[in-house]
C-alpha cells in the first residue's frame, strides 16, 4: 500500500519516528517520506542518516500552526500521527501546553487532511488513553476520539482515520529503561510501587501495528496489539540485578496498572491471532465486512497490564537490551 506513495510523519523525530522511516524505506520504497517537526537539531542530526536519499525529507513545523501543516500535507498521500506531548509529569505541571499539541493540534491536522485530500491517517495512540487518571492520558482520549469521528467529519471526501494504541516501548527516549541505565551505577533505583505493572512493545512491532491498520482500515477502528506485561520490579532487575530498589510512591497522574482496551469497549471489540480491534461505536452499522475474521471478546474482556496472560521474564528483556543496547534512548 505505501510503495511509491508520499508519506508525513508528524513528530518524526522521534523514537518511533527513526524506526518507522527506516523499516518503512526498506520495505515499501515510497516516492516521499517526509518528516514534520519543530526541533531543527533533532531533523540535523536525523538528516545525516540519510545522506543523499531522496526520498526523505525534512519540514519544520509544529501541528499547532495549521497553516504550516498544510503546507507540508500538498501532495501527501498518507500520514503518521506521532507529535505528542507525552511525558506524564511534564503534561500534569503543564496542562495548557499539552492541551494544544495533543487536542488542538489533532484538530489542526484532521482538518488539513481533508482539505489535502490525504488518503490516510492512522494516529498513535497510548494505554494511558484507556480510562485516563493524568492529563496526558486524558488528551489522547480526546485526540483518538477526534480521529475516529473524523471519518463522519470529512463528509464526502475519501479521507480515512483510524488509531494505533499500544503499551510501553521498549527503551525509547525518555522511558523507563534509559532512566534506570542511567542510575545503575548509583547501585540504588526508585520504584513508585513494588505492584506496578506495564505493557512492553518493541519499537518493530509498533511500526508493524501501522503498517497493518493502513493495510486494514475502514476508518475509525482502534487497534490494539497483543503485547506482554512486565512488573516493574523485574524491569528494574533486569538492567540492575543487585542494585537496592527504593519505593518512592506514584507520582501524579500515574496508574498502578495500565488498561488498553476497558470494559466500555467489550461491545465493540473483536480478537483476532495478534491484535484486538475495536470497531467504532458510531456509524458503523454493523458493516461485517470491516470486522474480518475476528471473534467478539466475552463480556466480561478487560485487557489490562495486571490480568494479561503474557508475560516478559526478566531474562528476555536482558537479552533484549544487551541486542539493542547502542539503539537504546537517553533519558
Amino acid at each position: 500500500m505505501l510503495s511509491g506513495k508520499s508519506i508525513l510523519v508528524t513528530g518524526g523525530t522521534g523514537s518511533f519516528g527513526h524506526k518507522f522511516v527506516q523499516m518503512t524505506l526498506e520495505k515499501y520504497d515510497p516516492t516521499r517520506l517526509v518528516i514534520y517537526s519543530r526541533d531543527e537539531m533533532k531533523q540535523w542530526e536525523m538528516a545525516k542518516l540519510y545522506g543523499d536519499d531522496k526520498r526523505v525529507r525534512f519540514f519544520i513545523g509544529d501541528i499547532r500552526d495549521k497553516e504550516r501543516l498544510s503546507r507540508a500535507l500538498d501532495g501527501i498521500d498518507y500520514v503518521v500521527h506521532a507529535a505528542a506531548t507525552k511525558i506524564v509529569p511534564i503534561a500534569e505541571y503543564n496542562p495548557f501546553e499539552c492541551i494544544k499539541t495533543n487536542i488542538d493540534g489533532a484538530m489542526n491536522l484532521i482538518d488539513a487532511c481533508i482539505d489535502k485530500k490525504v488518503k490516510g491517517i492512522v494516529a498513535l495512540s497510548t494505554d494511558k488513553a484507556c480510562n485516563p487518571v493524568n492529563l496526558y492520558g486524558a488528551t489522547k482520549l480526546a485526540s483518538d476520539k477526534l480521529f475516529i469521528a473524523g471519518n463522519s467529519y470529512a463528509g464526502g471526501h475519501e479521507t480515512r482515520f483510524s488509531v494505533v494504541r499500544y503499551g510501553n516501548v521498549l527503551g525509547s527516549r525518555g522511558s523507563v529503561i534509559p532512566f534506570f541505565m542511567s542510575l545503575a551505577h548509583t547501585g540504588t533505583l526508585p520504584i513508585t510501587d513494588d505492584r506496578m505493572t506495564r505493557f512492553m512493545i518493541t519499537l518493530e512491532e509498533g511500526v508493524e501495528l501501522v503498517w497493518h491498520a493502513f493495510d486494514d482500515m475502514y476508518g475509525g477502528e482502534i487497534y490494539v496489539k497483543r503485547i506482554p506485561s512486565m512488573k516493574v520490579t523485574d524491569l528494574a532487575r533486569a538492567v540492575a540485578p543487585e542494585a537496592t530498589l527504593n519505593i518512592v510512591g506514584i507520582r501524579p497522574g500515574e496508574k498502578l496498572h495500565e488498561q488498553m482496551i476497558g470494559a466500555e469497549d467489550v461491545e465493540y471489540t473483536y480478537e483476532y491471532d495478534d491484535h484486538f480491534k475495536i470497531i467504532p461505536s458510531i456509524a458503523w452499522e454493523g458493516d461485517k465486512s470491516r470486522v474480518g475474521g475476528g471473534v467478539k471478546v466475552k463480556s466480561d474482556f478487560l485487557y489490562s497490564s495486571d490480568n494479561n496472560p503474557e508475560w516478559m521474564s526478566i531474562e528476555t528483556l536482558q537479552k533484549w537490551i544487551q541486542e539493542n543496547i547502542d539503539k537504546i534512548g537517553t533519558y
